[in-house]
């Protein structure tokens, strides 16, 4: 059960990030934390383990990149791990569809069992290695956090890109220095401001030249 203090942070934190957010939304952002929780002491799926921790490191940096995605057009998150960003923007994006990717088969069955306790019916899990991957439809966006660097990320999935689809990485300072190795891909930063979050987050899209 979320403490007051912490629901407090958590809807103070989706006002700031003028997000809107239904109350079955927030109920299920609070369930999501604590199933990580849950998990997390078997799958070892982050290394951050206090509650309050989770709620800023987690389901707050996830949610500061809700707004700069199209509300429509197939998502796909590669390396998702514990389900961030994908499981958020399920959340956050209930009629839209979203892909989460792993090879781990231990975090598979983790973004399996969030799928349904919290009955995310616009959500698919994959298991399996995003270089073999080969679903019948592209994908309009396909984002990721901490999978692999820009160039690598760009070269392992350009063949689910749909033809105008582009790229939204989440990116801590290296992002930009990626960035300007990048050949055949043009890129634009977004910074970002997470609530209660000192470091520097960033969004970086990218698309072909």
């Amino acid at each position: 059960m979320a403490r007051v203090d912490e629901i407090e942070l958590l809807e103070t934190g989706i006002k700031q990030l003028n997000l809107e957010c239904s109350q079955a939304q927030l109920e299920q952002l609070l369930d999501y934390k604590a199933l990580l929780i849950k998990w997390n002491k078997v799958y070892s799926l982050t290394a951050i383990t206090k509650s309050l921790d989770i709620l800023t490191h987690h389901l707050l940096d996830g949610l500061s990149i809700v707004a700069h995605f199209p509300n429509n057009g197939a998502l796909l998150d590669v390396g998702s791990g514990m389900g961030v960003p994908g499981i958020i923007l399920a959340i956050m994006r209930p009629e839209q569809a979203v892909v989460v990717i792993d090879s781990n088969a231990k975090k598979c069955a983790f973004l399996l069992q969030a799928k349904i306790e919290l009955q995310l019916s616009n959500l698919q899990v994959i298991s399996q290695r995003v270089e073999d991957y080969q679903p019948e439809q592209k994908f309009q966006i396909i984002t990721s956090r901490a999978f692999a660097d820009l160039g690598l990320f760009a070269q392992l999935t350009s063949h689910l890109l749909a033809p105008d689809g582009y790229y939204l990485a989440m990116k801590g300072e290296q992002g930009e220095a990626e960035l300007t190795k990048l050949t055949n891909w043009q890129g634009q930063v977004i910074e970002l401001s997470v609530p209660n979050l000192a470091a520097q987050r960033f969004l970086i899209k990218i698309t072909h030249k």
